[in-house]
């Protein structure tokens, strides 16, 4: 991309500038907004607008990220991206849909097709992106876009490899964007409070939390199918190895159910991950470990001997930490953290709520979202001299405030690297079923070369995280 000259103000330049003077503003008359109002400048004034583009719009995109965003008047969804075309025009119809409705005009046609991600981001007029796409491609993505100057939300978990969430988290310091993790137990109240009562001691000094996840069922051998001519199946396989095209490898052709590809050791780690950077991620934030990790891992898992999804079964696996606290994760578990201490226990977790239809927790609706050893630990007053942790009342909402504001999302980059490299230490784990000492400074295994070689993955050139994108910037 060419580099902007001084002569010149870009529409990013003039954003800034006006966010900052409208800014310093308010701030003069009682404080300043999480979100610019329409009064300032004008209701569709350019500068008061946020123009977003979504790369990746299947089901998380349909039921999730995009309502996420157009629900707010101050973002606009001005592109979709997908390399599968029939989904990018049922992504352009669906958001055309939601804006004529909002806008009375119900020829509203303002949404813009891509195929490939790089011309997207080439886009001067577009400031900010949503990646909804499968987990291999989550790091490269976020890589270029920030190179491209555009602020990032980008569905969990963070990155396929260790190495790639590095580079990742890197870049977004490197760049100054701002990037939100989809990490959105975090915007969840019950949440925050479970981590501000651990915290604060309410349960005296944390010993052990438990960690309940989703399991994954495994599937039988495919065959080899043709490519539909709608899918860019190359790019779709991004970094990872050539393998022939099979329906259930990657997503439906004819609706937008649980794809297989969440199933694939290929594309991720399966529910490890999957779950557990939600879950993992939120124990982290009540341990007050969120910029570490485990020092030793180990424990077991069940993985299929045939058939095309992969990922793993059973599974309990366990780490200790720095500061004593033993975390132990398994699919046999309630699902949800449960933190115990020297008084008493807490349980947090979704309850009956679920991200889309086919959520794999869907159904369950018993569990409750808030549980502890003693109903007076939950009505437990956070004093104003004890730790407060931030408050997020929506998670894309959140994301756009930290757009204007340029100050850290809820779940920024390096949390988001942090959360789900502790979940692919656990699942180096099972793979090599025996203990793993880990160096969180140094984010390697000690003295273990096997172990490290799960660290990173080859990458096919073309789509290499490093790989400079070739599309010109417009």
């Amino acid at each position: 991309m060419k580099p902007e000259t001084k002569s010149v103000v870009t529409r990013r330049k003039f954003l800034d500038l006006a966010t900052k003077s409208t800014l310093a503003s308010t701030a003069l008359i009682g404080g300043f907004p999480t979100i610019v109002p329409a009064s300032v400048f004008g209701k569709n004034a350019p500068s008061n607008r946020i123009n977003v583009g979504a790369i990746g719009v299947g089901r998380i995109s349909r039921g999730h990220d995009l309502p996420g965003v157009w629900q707010y008047d101050n973002a606009l969804i001005m592109a979709v991206c997908d390399v599968d075309s029939k989904r990018a025009e049922d992504g352009k119809k669906l958001v055309n849909s939601v804006y004529a409705k909002k806008t009375g005009k119900g020829s509203y046609d303002g949404v813009k097709v891509y195929g490939d991600y790089r011309e997207l981001i080439a886009n001067k007029d577009i400031d900010a992106v949503i990646i909804s796409t499968p987990d291999h491609w989550h790091a490269p993505m976020v890589v270029h876009s920030v190179e491209a100057g555009k602020d990032v939300y980008m569905q969990k978990p963070a990155s396929l490899t260790i190495s790639e969430g590095r580079l990742m988290a890197d870049a977004v310091k490197r760049t100054g964007r701002i990037m939100q993790v989809g990490s959105q137990q975090r915007s969840s109240h019950q949440f925050r409070y479970a981590a501000e009562l651990v915290r604060n001691g309410r349960i005296g000094q944390l010993k052990t939390v438990y960690v309940g996840l989703p399991g994954d069922p495994s599937g039988n051998e495919e065959p080899e199918m043709p490519i539909p001519k709608n899918l860019n199946y190359d790019m779709w396989l991004g970094t990872t190895p050539e393998v022939y095209y099979t329906e259930k490898r990657v997503h439906p052709q004819q609706d937008y159910d649980r794809p297989g590809w969440l199933r694939c050791e290929q594309f991720g780690a399966g529910m490890i991950t999957g779950w557990g950077s939600h879950h993992i991620d939120c124990a982290h934030w009540a341990m007050n470990t969120e910029y570490t990790g485990p020092i030793e891992i180990w424990g077991r898992a069940d993985f299929p001997k045939s058939g095309l999804w992969n990922v793993h079964g059973i599974f309990r696996t366990e780490a200790m930490y720095e500061n004593g606290v033993h975390m132990i994760v398994s699919n046999e578990l309630p699902n949800g953290i449960r933190f115990e201490g020297t008084e008493g226990w807490i349980f947090v977790s979704r309850g009956d709520a679920a991200v889309t239809a086919s959520d794999p927790v869907a159904k369950q609706r018993a569990a409750k979202a808030l549980d502890a050893s003693d109903p007076k630990i939950l009505e437990s007053v956070i004093g104003p001299n004890e730790i407060h942790l931030p408050v997020s009342k929506e998670h894309h909402g959140n994301w756009l405030e930290s757009i204007v504001s340029r100050k850290a999302p809820i779940a920024p980059a390096e949390v988001g690297h942090r959360s789900c490299t502790a979940c692919l230490l656990h699942h180096a784990a099972m793979k090599l079923n025996r203990k793993l000492y880990w160096d969180p400074k140094k984010e390697q295994f000690k003295n273990d070369a096997e172990a490290n070689s799960l660290l990173s993955r080859p990458q096919r050139s073309t789509y290499a995280i490093k790989a400079v994108a070739s599309t010109k910037s417009r």
